[in-house]
Order: structure tokens, then sequence, then C-alpha cells
């Protein structure tokens, strides 16, 4: 575990949103989460676990496709939640990139260079070289500390499973103090209950981050958001971090999922399998849906899946448009994953 103290000096500026009820008028902000599938870099670092890494297999041009890849991304981040807030998002998790480097071109180009973006990203021991990290608007969000935790888990032949970190960062939204947990569980490529208890060891290690927090913070504002690679109906989930579909059934022990009834619906953001899934979810604690609108409270919850992010033809048809298909070819698409997304309100 890594703790990183920032110390930043940043004019706070509210984001503000017209958005009338009652005659009362709010700030909105849209907090996000996107797995952008494989957002490697074109360098081949010996120094790196970038063997895995699809650009660096094809056998066009590197540089535009890595390019494409980053200005389809930045376009999709650029209008998340922007129909409601008019603006792109506050906070961004990610999920699937390689370095800083990348992160660093992202936030420099057109659709969002102007967005005063800043990021926090820690490598992890990830077999396939790839991390989480989290975009956050400086004028908005003031970081004060940021924690990484390892997951520790092993194969039947005792062999460490080497999997992406958990972000923990604690700031200031609007001098608001919030935790915010970026994840991406182990996959299901090996199958879904071959790998599960891996599934099952990140759950108690979100909880046992959620625990720290609310140790030491009274009734703590957090929001878990990560690709889970589970769906919101698994009971271990549930289980395991307290997890509630249904408002009033959410305690200051537990979390709200409102994701849960997305799936429910027939909603999903990745197709695995054959199956349209909800693994991309994001959760909220009690603080967040207590009906005080003098601190910001959850609003609502959404999947970001307009036209150009869906897979018109082929066998992905319906699903979102990946970028990379069979035999690492490059097919000008976005990520196999649709974004979600949840809007945080205050009255002002």
């Amino acid at each position: 575990m890594k703790s990183i103290s920032l110390k930043l000096l940043v004019f706070l500026v509210c984001l503000q949103s017209m958005a009338q009820n009652n005659s009362k008028t709010y700030n909105i902000h849209t907090v996000a989460f996107y797995n952008v599938e494989n957002l490697f870099d074109t360098i081949d670092d010996p120094n790196s676990k970038d063997e895995y890494s699809p650009i660096l297999k094809l056998k066009t041009s590197k540089s535009d496709a890595y390019w494409s890849k980053i200005n389809n991304i930045v376009r999709v981040i650029s209008e998340i939640g922007k129909e409601t807030t008019k603006t792109s998002p506050t906070l961004i998790g990610l999920a699937e990139i390689e370095n800083k480097a990348v992160l660093k071109d992202l936030i420099k180009t057109e659709h969002i260079k102007n967005q005063n973006y800043d990021y926090i990203h820690v490598d992890s021991p990830d077999w396939r070289g790839i991390d989480v990290a989290l975009l956050y608007k400086k004028g908005s969000f003031e970081p004060i500390n940021f924690k990484t935790f390892e997951l520790f888990a092993f194969n039947d032949k005792g062999y460490r499973i080497k999997t992406r970190n958990q972000l923990l960062v604690t700031g200031y939204l609007d001098n608001e103090l919030i935790h915010l947990i970026i994840t991406h569980w182990p996959s299901q490529q090996r199958g879904q209950q071959k790998t599960e208890y891996l599934r099952v060891k990140s759950a108690e290690l979100s909880a046992q981050i959620i625990e720290e927090v609310r140790n030491e913070f009274k009734r703590p504002k957090i929001v878990l958001m990560g690709d889970l690679n589970e769906n919101p109906t698994a009971e271990y989930l549930e289980e395991t971090l307290k997890i509630s579909a249904n408002k009033e059934g959410v305690s200051d022990v537990s979390l709200y999922n409102p994701f849960k009834s997305h799936f429910k619906n027939g909603h999903g953001s990745l197709g695995f399998r054959d199956n349209l899934n909800m693994f991309d979810q994001i959760l909220i604690s009690q603080p967040f849906i207590a009906k005080e609108y003098y601190n910001y409270q959850f609003y609502k919850s959404g999947i970001f899946n307009p036209s150009y992010l869906t897979q018109k033809k082929g066998s992905f048809k319906g699903y979102p448009f990946r970028s990379w298909g069979q035999n690492n070819i490059f097919t000008g698409g976005y990520s196999d994953h649709y974004p979600v997304y949840i809007y945080l309100i205050k009255e002002q």
C-alpha cells in the first residue's frame, strides 16, 4: 500500500448548471467510469509489461492507430453527461490504461485540453500491464491524499495472480470531502466459476478499503466505481459490500447500487459470451442519498451509449464498438465497454 499526500493550491470554481425544481437552483457534477480497452502507447519499453499491447503488434501505422484511439476516447469523455451539465465530467475513473504518458496525451487533446484536467495514477503489478487512474478537473476537485491497495491472490498451484491495484483518492469536491475508489477486478476469460474466487477477494479488498475510510471519517461520502467483471446480481458482491438496489434499504454500513436496476431492465455496459452484461458500475454510500441537498446528493445514473459507440455489423453487432478486432486489427472503434456515470447535485 502506498500513500502519497498531495498539497495543491487551487482556486475552487463551482460548476454551474441551472436545474430548476420548485424554483431552486443546483450545482451539478458528472462522475463517470470508463474502461477504455487496452490504451497502450506505441513505445516498446523493455522495462514494462507491454508485450500484451495490441498496438505494438500492428503491421500498419502504430502512430495513426494510437492517435485515432486517443481522439476517440477523448471525444467520448467530452460528451458524457454533457446534455445535463453542459460540460465534461468532473471526475472520471479509467481502466485499462498503460501509463502516465497516455493520460498526458488524453488531457492535452483538442476536445478537453481547455477543461483543466489532471490525473492520478500509480503503476500496478498487473500481468497485462494495465492500470486504473483518475482524471479530475482541477477547478472543481482538490485531491488531498491517495493510496493504492494491492490484491494478493494465488492460483491452485500457489502462483500469485498479478492484477490491478485498487486506487483510493480522497479530496474536496467544491469544499465537500469525498472518497473515490477506482477498481478493475479480474476477468472471467478463463471461466466465470473458475475465476470467481479472484473477484470475491477483490470485493473483500474493496470492503477493507471502505472500512478503513469509515474508521477514519464520520459518515464518509464514498464512491466505488469500476469494471467489476461481474453483474450486480451476484450474491457474493451484494453480501461482501453490503449492497442494496433500494435506496430505502441503504444504511450507514452499506452501499447503494443504481446500476442493478439498469441491468434488470435489460441494459448493459458490454457484450460478453453472447450476453449483454453490466460489469461497469458506480456504487455510493448512504450520505449521498440522504436528501440533504445542502450537500452533494445522488441525482440519477446512466449508461452513455450513443449510436456512434455501438457496432453496426458483424459478430459484435449491437455491442460497444471496440477498438481491437481479431488478430489485433485496429477497427477505428472506441472501446468494448460503454461508460457509466452518475450526477451529483447540491442546492446553491
